[in-house]
């Protein structure tokens, strides 16, 4: 750039000889050296190039010194604030009305001078260009991190809720039967208790997981669990049997590859309803129905307990409970997925969670996993 800078401001270099040529080349390089720190300080830049280019106009005025000028304009005009943008305009004015008036024809002193104030309204009109996409990527930059800052505030929410009411769940109603059983039998009372603990262990193993996430995104924490899926379904199920809720897992059709995120969405859905009919609904027993057909997965989660249960969350009464938080949690997966989720009575009696997800569910190469 510096070379073609100098090739435009002094043309008349070349046929020169001796001190003359010397003063020229001086010239050009004092005009366009100073333009390699534009960026850093784009205002200083400018007044050194202006003064150049004066005695460049006085020593010898054939020399055309605009180019460089106007790039450091530009760069005036594209960086810093109004009122140096019009302390450099105006220094340009004055500039070229000297320039056009020491012109011999009177009529050529206009035309300068116009062309002169037409260049430099055009530079600081791209500069201003300029300053305003900046200005406008910033802005979008700073709203799309504080959307994918709220997204994932959301998302470690309700991972968060998701493992902490499941399990608290769980281990009151294991500590309730210990309580209930410990005079009759505190064997069985003692196992109880033990199962109360391991699940309060396996609760902060995953709490501890998804800190470890959050600490090392894009890569797993040591000693990490990987995220929860649909092979780790029945462990689960295992954990709300032995907290007193019978549970029956039923998975029909044909087993097709679902992406890790799509199982994990499954599996927060069921332990959700089922954590919902273990705190609410007062239930015998409870059904979790996995059907899956034409790229599609229907899941349904039943109960037959009492009203308050699975769709309490969705009474509008319900407030703002960690069960009007968990339905919340739930329409949030299935939404990713295409899918809607619906809770509410049953005609038979007990309360049904439904699902469908479609969209996404699979990926190149993935696999079952065992689902």
């Amino acid at each position: 750039m510096a070379a073609l800078l100098v090739e435009q401001t002094a043309p008349g270099i070349t046929g020169t000889h001796g001190a003359r040529r010397a003063t020229l080349i001086a010239l050009a390089l004092t005009l366009v050296l100073p333009l390699l720190w534009r960026r850093r300080a784009p205002f200083l830049v400018f007044w050194v190039v202006y003064g150049a280019a004066l005695e460049q106009a006085l020593i010898s005025p054939e020399l055309n010194d605009d180019l460089a000028l106007l790039v450091a304009f530009y760069m005036v005009a594209a960086r810093e604030s109004p009122r140096r943008v019009l302390a450099a305009a105006a220094a340009l004015e004055c500039g070229a009305a000297l320039f056009a008036s020491a012109h011999e024809s009177p009529g050529n002193k206009v035309s300068i001078w116009v062309g002169f104030s037409l260049s430099f309204a055009v530079t600081a009109m791209l500069g201003y260009y300029a300053r305003d996409r900046v200005a406008r990527l910033e802005r979008e930059r700073r709203q799309e991190a504080e959307h994918a800052a709220a997204a994932e505030r959301a998302r470690v929410a309700r991972e968060m809720h998701d493992i902490v009411a499941h399990n608290i769940a769980v281990m009151i109603a294991l500590a309730d039967g210990a309580a209930y059983t410990i005079a009759q039998s505190p064997d069985q009372a003692a196992v109880l208790i033990g199962h109360a603990a391991e699940t309060g262990r396996s609760a902060l193993t995953e709490m501890r997981r998804l800190l470890g996430i959050l600490r090392q995104p894009g890569a797993a924490a040591p000693g990490n669990a990987p995220q929860p899926a649909l092979a780790d379904l029945d462990t689960m199920i295992d954990t709300v049997r032995e907290a007193g809720l019978p549970v029956r897992l039923t998975v029909s059709g044909r087993p097709f590859p679902v992406s890790p995120s799509a199982q994990l969405a499954l599996y927060r859905i069921i332990q959700e309803a089922l954590t919902n009919t273990l705190k609410h609904a007062d239930a015998t027993s409870a059904h979790v129905r996995l059907q899956y057909r034409d790229w599609e997965v229907d899941l349904e989660v039943t109960d037959d307990g009492r009203p308050g249960g699975i769709a309490a969350s969705a009474s509008p009464g319900a407030g703002p409970t960690a069960a009007g938080h968990g339905l919340a949690g739930m329409r949030e997966r299935a939404a990713v997925f295409g899918g809607e989720v619906t809770a509410g009575p049953r005609p038979e009696g007990g309360w049904r969670v439904h699902t469908l997800l479609r969209a996404g569910l699979t990926h190149p190469g993935a696999r079952t996993d065992g689902t």
